[in-house]
C-alpha cells in the first residue's frame, strides 16, 4: 500500500536506477566487465568445493528444470553453440540448467565460496558473488543480450551498495548481521528488475519484497559452520524471487528500505537513511570495488600485504621464522574483534583469521588459493608462526577510516632485538590501489588453471564476446559450463 503521499527514500532510489535503463555510460559497462570476468573466475573455482557441490546439488534437486545454467556441472566450452570465434574453443556436453532462482543460488554460493570475490569496502559486502549470479540467471531466462547484462550488474552493485552504506555497515555487522546476505537482496533484485524491463513503481515494489527476505548472521565466525558459504547464493535467490514476484503482480512495501520498519532501521543502531540517495549519478558504487589478490577476508587484508612486503624487503632467508619472536598486528575494531581467531580450525578459520594470515604470508605465497587446502591450514610451521602473532589489537587511525578505507599494521621483533614495521592503509586491489584489467585476468587464469584449456583466452573471450551486441547471455554461459567429473590437471 502506497502512503500516497511524498516519494519516498526507496521509491527515489527505485525511480533514478529504472530510469538509467540504456543510459549507463561505457566507463561503467567496462567495470562491470572486470567484475564479471573476476567474479566468474569465483565461480569456477568455487564450484568446485564441497560445500558449493551440496548447494548446487540441492538447487538440482530442488529446482525444476529451467534454462539457467548452474556452472559447475560439465566443463568446457560448447563450441556448438558459440556464436563467435573467441567462443569455439573446445567442444563439451551442455551444462545442467534449472530455474532462475535456484541457478542464482547455487552460482551464488559457488561465487562466494573461498573468499575470493569482490568487496565494497564501505558496504563491507560482496557485490559481485549476489549481482552477477542473478543478472546472469535472469539474463539467460530472457536470451537477454550481454549488454544488457552489463548494465543489470552496474545497477545491481548501485543497489546494493547503496542499502550497504545506509543501514551503517560497522553498527550493522557488529551488531552480528552478515553485510552480503542482508544488502545482497537489493542488488539482486535491482539487476534482476532491469532485465525484467521495471519502472521505478515496480522495482520499488521489488525493493519492497527483498526487505523481507533480508537474512543473515555472523555466528559463523564464532562457532564456524558452512553457513557464509552460501549467503551470497541466498541473497541473490532472493532478490531474484522477489523480482519474479513483481512480475506476477505482487506488490511490496512502499518504503521497504528507509520506512519505519525498513531495512536501514531494522538492522542498525546507526542509519544513514541519506546515503540511499546523496550524489545519486554523481557518486558510483561500481567506482569503488575491491578485486581481492588474497583468498582471506578483505578486513585483513592490509596485514597480509604488510606481512608480505616486510618479507619481500628482507629478500631470501633475510626473515625466517626462526629469528621472529614476536609478532604483533593492529587493524579496526572489527578485525580485532572477529577476525583474531587461530586459523587451524578449519579453511573458514584460515582464511578469517588475521594470525594465521600473517604467519602464512611470512612462509608462503599468500595469493595462492591452495594455502587454504585443508591439509595446508594445519602445516606445523605455520601453525608455531601463528603462535607467534601475540596480538590483534584496534587502533583508532583503522578505525577513523573503515570501512571505506582499510587499514592494518604489521609489527614483527626479531630475535636480535631489531623491530620491522609496516602499515597498509588502502590495500592492492582496493579502489586506492586497482588492479588492472590485466591484473584480473591474471588472478582469473590462477583461480581456473586446470579447470579451463586456455585461463587467460578464456578471460578474453569474456570480455569480447561481453561487449557484442549481438551476444545472449546463454552464448557467454556456454562457455563457462564445469563439471564435478572436472579435477585439476585434467584436459
Amino acid at each position: 500500500m502506497s502512503n500516497g503521499s511524498a516519494v519516498t527514500a526507496s521509491r527515489e532510489l527505485a525511480d533514478f536506477l529504472a530510469d538509467l535503463s540504456g543510459g549507463i555510460d561505457d566507463r561503467l559497462t567496462a567495470l562491470a566487465t572486470d567484475y564479471l570476468v573476476d567474479t566468474l573466475g569465483c565461480i569456477v573455482f568455487g564450484s568446485q568445493q564441497p560445500w558449493s557441490q551440496a548447494v548446487i546439488g540441492h538447487a538440482l534437486a530442488t529446482g525444476a528444470d529451467g534454462p539457467c545454467t548452474v556452472i559447475g556441472t560439465v566443463t568446457g566450452i560448447d563450441a556448438e553453440s558459440s556464436t563467435t570465434p573467441a567462443m569455439a574453443a573446445v567442444p563439451a556436453e551442455r551444462a545442467r540448467s534449472t530455474t532462475p532462482s535456484m541457478a542464482a543460488l547455487a552460482n551464488g554460493a559457488s561465487a562466494h565460496a573461498f573468499e575470493l570475490d569482490d568487496v565494497h569496502e564501505e558496504a563491507i559486502s560482496h557485490p559481485g558473488a549476489v549481482v552477477v549470479p542473478a543478472a546472469l540467471a535472469i539474463g539467460q531466462s530472457l536470451d537477454a543480450a550481454m549488454t544488457d547484462v552489463l548494465e543489470a550488474i552496474v545497477v545491481g552493485y548501485e543497489a546494493m551498495g547503496r542499502a550497504g552504506i545506509a543501514v551503517g555497515p560497522a553498527a550493522h555487522m557488529l551488531g552480528g548481521f552478515h553485510p552480503t546476505s542482508m544488502s545482497g537482496v537489493f542488488g539482486a533484485a535491482a539487476a534482476a528488475g532491469r532485465l525484467l524491463g521495471f519502472d521505478g513503481a515496480l522495482l520499488n515494489h521489488t525493493f519492497g519484497i527483498a526487505t523481507s527476505f533480508a537474512s543473515g548472521t555472523m555466528e559463523f565466525a564464532a562457532s564456524g559452520g558452512m553457513a557464509k558459504r552460501m549467503h551470497a547464493g541466498r541473497a541473490a535467490e532472493g532478490g531474484v524471487t522477489a523480482a519474479l514476484l513483481v512480475a506476477r503482480g505482487f506488490e511490496g512495501a512502499d518504503d521497504g528500505l528507509a520506512g519505519r520498519y525498513g531495512f536501514c532501521r531494522v538492522f542498525t543502531d546507526a542509519p544513514r537513511i541519506e546515503l540511499l540517495t546523496e550524489d545519486l549519478g554523481a557518486r558510483w558504487m561500481i567506482d569503488e570495488i575491491t578485486v581481492k589478490p588474497y583468498a582471506a577476508c578483505s578486513d585483513i587484508h592490509p596485514m597480509i600485504q604488510a606481512a608480505a612486503e616486510l618479507r619481500r624487503e628482507a629478500g631470501p632467508g633475510g626473515l625466517t621464522a626462526e629469528h621472529i619472536v614476536r609478532i604483533e598486528a593492529e587493524g579496526p575494531t572489527k578485525a580485532a574483534e572477529q577476525n583474531s581467531l587461530d586459523g587451524t580450525a578449519s579453511v573458514m578459520a584460515a582464511q578469517y583469521s588475521a594470525q594465521w594470515n600473517i604467519a602464512a604470508a611470512l612462509v608462503s605465497d599468500p595469493g595462492d588459493p591452495a594455502i587454504y587446502a585443508p591439509d595446508r591450514i594445519t602445516d606445523p610451521a605455520v601453525a608455531a608462526l601463528q603462535s607467534k602473532v601475540v596480538s590483534v589489537t584496534a587502533h583508532p587511525d583503522f578505525d577513523a577510516t573503515y570501512a571505506q578505507k582499510m587499514g592494518g599494521r604489521v609489527r614483527i621483533t626479531l630475535d636480535d632485538g631489531s623491530v620491522l614495521e609496516r602499515s597498509v592503509h588502502g590495500q592492492i586491489g582496493s579502489m586506492h590501489a586497482p588492479l588492472t584489467a590485466a591484473q584480473i585476468d591474471a588472478k582469473f587464469a590462477r583461480v581456473t588453471g586446470g579447470l579451463l584449456p586456455d585461463p587467460l583466452a578464456a578471460a578474453a573471450a569474456i570480455r569480447v564476446t561481453a561487449a557484442e551486441p549481438d551476444v545472449t547471455t546463454s552464448d557467454l554461459i556456454s562457455a563457462l559450463g564445469f563439471g564435478r567429473r572436472h579435477t585439476r590437471g585434467t584436459d
